[in-house]
């Protein structure tokens, strides 16, 4: 057999993973560089009170969300891809499509944020690379997003592998960043965090901070997503939930703890990643170096994990032909070669973008975090759907009923008012990419020999078309910014 296998082939052979991995994936993925990122942009936008406030709906939110990822797990097993699979599912074809596109983008573009980061991490000691954005920055970077696609194309089993040793090795830092902290924390310095008045109503304060934490619980999918290989299927949902629950008490102290060492105006002009600032100014120069190397650890990590989901996402809608048939070839080693190499292809142009961009990681960030929510809420309502029409629901208890009920409408909800936090201007340039993606799904159609779009799907697709023109637009216009 050639090294590039047939998909029929491959379906047989598929590397299957333990609870103890999936869970490694799942926290390895939200582990990354937003949580270095947390202080800081906390800190831009809340005092304390905010903050506690932020995190007690994201926490809520997220929770049914992760909830919704184990109820689909179980009541949809056939599904594979989740994020895809459940907007196609639920909504149609073009609609499954924009989820997968959307989800793959955000990957992608996530992945960008790391090299951002970790050169503007080195650029501490090495001036070249200033905030991850110069030339040298991005050359260096170019030659690590490329590094990457050559260790993952060797094999799942292995990435997957060393995945499960970096969750562990880069936890450590962040806990140990969380103790020190409360070791030196200073009650006055908290006190006067408290309100945050200078930043507006307290209403304005959460929100701004909502798509934050949209970023850093990107992941909490990641077990949904990577559920083909799951040795037992009830794994997806077990894996999901206690990847949540790891990550959210971290998350929620690394934010609050910060507030008891510097006042928020001085926390909110660190550079990134602002851990290492506030650490340093806790207990010295040897705490910017801790986090530093927490930080390259956790961003390598993450970046292993978020690879392999991007190209995924994109494998499976191929294999289930809706992608292009060249995405779903893969190697002797079950890799999806190809859908890996577009995945860095994607991350190599988002990479020479934020040149251009004024502050590259926080606009990463902010895409990458909008570019999911779509998908996110097609799941969500995809699980009120089922529960609504009670499709496999048959013979359950009245309980099970009112429960799921409530979760699937509290994840749809909270998911629809992340849309409308991320702010006009995010959302019209998410649509910058999903109306010319939409060439994959005309390549695909034409593969077939189908109708490019039906009534339903000529209408979303000139909708989409329509956003991009208008978000071009005001980035020419200047109302836009990059």
């Amino acid at each position: 057999m050639t090294q590039d296998g047939g998909t029929a082939t491959a379906a047989n052979r598929t590397t299957k993973v333990s609870l103890l991995t999936l869970t490694a994936m799942v926290v390895g993925s939200m582990v990354g560089a937003g949580v270095f990122s947390l202080p800081r942009r906390f800190a831009q936008e809340t005092g304390v009170a905010g903050a506690l406030i932020a995190w007690s709906i994201a926490g809520a939110g997220m929770l049914t969300l992760a909830f919704v990822f184990q109820r689909l797990a179980i009541r949809k097993p056939q599904l594979d891809a989740g994020i895809y699979a459940y907007a196609k599912a639920g909504f149609g074809e073009y609609t499954g499509f924009f989820a997968a596109a959307g989800y793959w983008a955000s990957a992608c573009v996530g992945n960008v944020t790391y090299w951002v980061l970790i050169m503007s991490t080195l650029g501490q000691w090495i001036p070249g690379l200033g905030a991850g954005d110069t030339v040298p920055a991005i050359a260096a970077s170019t030659v690590g997003l490329w590094l990457f696609f050559l260790l993952v194309r060797r094999g799942i089993k292995e990435a997957t592998s060393i995945n499960r040793i970096v969750t562990v090795a880069k936890i450590i830092p962040i806990i140990v960043f969380v103790l020190l902290a409360l070791f030196v924390f200073d009650p006055h310095a908290f006190a006067s965090n408290w309100g945050g008045g200078s930043y507006g109503s307290l209403f304005d304060q959460v929100s701004a901070t909502m798509l934050v934490t949209v970023f850093v619980f990107l992941g909490v999918e990641g077990a949904s997503v990577y559920s083909r290989h799951a040795k037992r299927r009830e794994d997806v949902g077990r894996a999901t939930i206690l990847g949540f629950v790891s990550v959210l008490a971290v998350f929620a102290s690394i934010t609050i703890v910060s507030y008891g060492i510097l006042p928020a105006e001085e926390i909110a002009e660190l550079r990134q990643p602002s851990m290492a600032g506030v650490l340093d100014a806790a207990v010295g120069s040897w705490g910017t170096v801790l986090v530093s190397i927490g930080l390259i650890v956790a961003v390598l990590g993450a970046y292993l994990t978020w690879t392999l989901m991007a190209a995924e996402v994109l494998f499976v809608a191929a294999r289930d032909r809706d992608m292009p048939r060249f995405l779903a070839r893969q190697t002797d080693r079950d890799v999806p070669v190809n859908a890996l190499a577009l995945s860095t292809l994607l991350s190599q142009v988002m990479l020479v973008s934020t040149y251009f961009s004024e502050d590259a990681f926080d606009f990463a960030l902010d895409m990458t975090a909008v570019m999911t929510l779509i998908p996110f809420l097609l799941a969500a309502a995809y699980a009120l759907k089922l529960r609504t029409t009670r499709e496999t629901y048959d013979g359950e208890r009245p309980a099970t009923l009112r429960v799921d009920l409530v979760i699937s409408s509290l994840a749809t909800v909270y998911t629809a008012f992340l849309v409308v936090a991320a702010g006009v201007q995010l959302v019209l340039l998410s649509f910058i990419f999903y109306a010319p993606a939409t060439i994959l799904f005309v390549l695909t159609r034409r593969e077939q020999g189908r109708r490019v779009f039906g009534p339903v799907e000529l209408i979303l697709f000139l909708g989409a078309a329509v956003l991009a023109v208008v978000a071009v637009a005001g980035i020419a216009a200047g109302w836009i910014s990059l």
